[in-house]
């Protein structure tokens, strides 16, 4: 009975948030939330990301990303992007995913690869999504398993976390595709 009213709250919860594409004038509320403990320690960045330092970060990979945002009552709850490569490996993506600490486990993150990934399949044409994630981040690795990754291998001290190398799981998204077309030179 309790795991079926946390399951309903989840819902209701879910169901709330609003994803949209990530504003020029959303970048203070964006580093308010790249500056949350549990944010800066699960990322593979250096956090503490000031609100220029994301707002030219953001012009700058505006041509071949997909930013969104996640709001829930009117507040900045997490943050999503696709940078799309190209041009020989135009049909895969890189993926990062941040929750604001205080929304863990609400279904923003459901919401923001839901969001991405349909994005992905449909609008991009993506058959390739891939992503980097601390290996002890089980969370994290939940999710993009529900969404269908896996992993693809394992890097050793990979990066530095709270002054210790750290490994990361390589994981990805496979959409079985019957041809790709590959872009056009205007594209």
């Amino acid at each position: 009975m309790q795991e079926e009213t946390l399951q309903a709250t989840h819902a209701a919860v879910e169901n709330r948030i609003t994803v949209r594409a990530l504003e020029p004038s959303d970048i203070d509320e964006f580093a308010e939330v790249m500056s949350q403990p549990e944010v800066r320690r699960g990322t593979l960045t250096i956090g503490y990301r000031s609100a220029e330092n994301l707002r030219a970060w953001h012009e700058r990979r505006l041509k071949d990303t997909l930013n969104v945002g996640a709001w829930l009552d009117g507040r900045m709850v997490g943050q999503a992007g696709l940078h799309i490569y190209r041009p020989s490996r135009a049909h895969s993506a890189e993926l990062g995913l941040v929750v604001h600490d205080a929304f863990h486990g609400r279904g923003v993150g459901t919401a923001l690869l839901r969001a991405l990934t349909e994005a992905a399949d449909g609008s991009f044409g993506l058959r390739r999504i891939e992503l980097r994630v601390f290996v002890d981040n089980a969370p994290a690795i939940a999710l993009y398993r529900k969404f269908g990754f896996v992993e693809e291998g394992r890097s050793r001290a990979y990066a530095l976390r709270d002054g210790v190398l750290a490994d990361a799981l390589h994981m990805a998204r496979l959409v079985d595709a019957p041809r790709f077309e590959p872009p056009t030179p205007d594209r």
